[in-house]
């Protein structure tokens, strides 16, 4: 264990599940007070108003959040029918009402044309930059601007219940910079009336799911124990996605040095038999990580070097 106060290398992801109520950076800067670590990002922000998962890197693992942010996402969320917000969620001011309440068949009847890839405008109040500034600073400074939508996957969009005629639950699969809330902005118009979210969510980012979750209260509640660094996952555990080589000590030790590896000896062939041109793998030494490597013109090309 490191001497109080000091930084100490920590190499993994913790997986936390944010509570209601507080920034994704004020969970960042809680799991650093409490672990420590050297280096410390994490895997797709999440707005006050949500919980769920919020992946955090530590240490080597930072050089492969692109990997995780990129991956597959899941979501459920309550929407409520009948008012829209300026946030479009519950923290916003209602800026519109409507009487119409849109029926089970109504609304699954629409869901077709929410799955795929669809143009979608974020909302006003992101994170997105316009000119340089963040959109929902202009926005609370009642600035005049738009946003241009964007092509976003969202690959499973289901009706789970309706508990009242007032809301609806969701589950979303997706893909990449994809918005809940302005999914459900748009559910409300699609339907006839308007909408925003109440609840939100996230179930899996990527890799992991709700059962490598800790929640902050339980990460601070053992401190700097041992039992903290227990609940880290290894590096690789965020690239399961990807094919894996094995190398041989040398192979590898070329990669740490930054030098291309050739494969287009007759031995390698049942090896590299899968890869195409441009893929990304990840190779390991000895059953070690060792480099995230782009496989290319018969070589494999370091792209990330893990010092583990």
């Amino acid at each position: 264990m490191a001497a109080k106060g000091q930084a100490r290398a920590v190499n993994g992801w913790l997986v936390v599940d944010k509570p209601l109520g507080i920034t994704s950076t004020q969970v960042v800067g809680r799991v650093r007070r409490v672990l420590r670590p050297r280096k410390l990002g994490h895997g797709g922000t999440l707005d006050p108003l949500a919980t769920g998962l919020l992946p955090i890197a530590m240490g080597e693992a930072t050089k492969t959040v692109s990997y995780v942010m990129d991956g597959r996402k899941s979501y459920r969320f309550t929407l409520r029918w009948g008012q829209a917000t300026e946030t479009d969620d519950a923290e916003g001011a209602v800026i519109e009402e409507s009487d119409q309440r849109p029926e089970t068949a109504a609304i699954e009847a629409v869901l077709p044309d929410f799955t795929g890839e669809i143009e979608q405008i974020p909302p006003l109040y992101s994170a997105i930059k316009v000119g340089g500034r963040r959109a929902y600073d202009l926005a609370r400074a009642q600035a005049d601007f738009e946003l241009k939508a964007r092509t976003v996957t969202v690959y499973k969009l289901t009706l789970k219940e309706m508990p009242d005629r007032d809301h609806a639950v969701f589950e979303v699969v997706c893909g990449k910079g994809t918005y809940m809330r302005s999914l459900a902005r748009d559910l409300g118009r699609a339907t006839g009336t308007v909408a925003h979210i109440t609840e939100l969510r996230r179930l899996t980012v990527g890799p992991f799911t709700e059962d490598d979750a800790i929640s902050l209260e339980s990460l601070e509640s053992i401190g700097h124990s041992p039992a903290a660094l227990e609940q880290v996952l290894p590096v690789e555990t965020a690239l399961d996605d990807i094919p894996a080589l094995a190398l041989s000590e040398t192979e590898a030790n070329r990669l740490r040095c930054g030098q291309a590896v050739s494969m287009v000896a007759r031995a390698h062939r049942e090896r590299i038999r899968d890869l195409r041109n441009g893929a990304i793998v990840f190779a390991t030494s000895g059953g070690k990580p060792v480099a995230l490597a782009r496989y290319e013109a018969g070589g494999l090309h370091p792209v990330r070097v893990l010092n583990l």
